[in-house]
């Protein structure tokens, strides 16, 4: 579970940087957002993937 929370984190700030450089990643593998999550999907998931790498240090 440690490498599937880690895979999220970098999927987080590859969302980030990518956002910045202007390609929407979600959208480019199919996934349409609205435009009131899409500023916070690279948090999203950061934030989930900090928490099953967590959850998945301390057992």
């Amino acid at each position: 579970m440690k490498i599937f929370g880690g895979l999220l984190i970098i999927w987080g700030f590859l969302d980030l940087g990518l956002s910045w450089a202007g390609i929407d990643l979600y959208y480019e593998i199919g996934i349409e957002l609205s435009n009131s999550i899409y500023p916070f999907t690279h948090w999203i998931a950061m934030g989930i993937g900090y928490g099953i790498y967590s959850a998945a240090s301390k057992e």
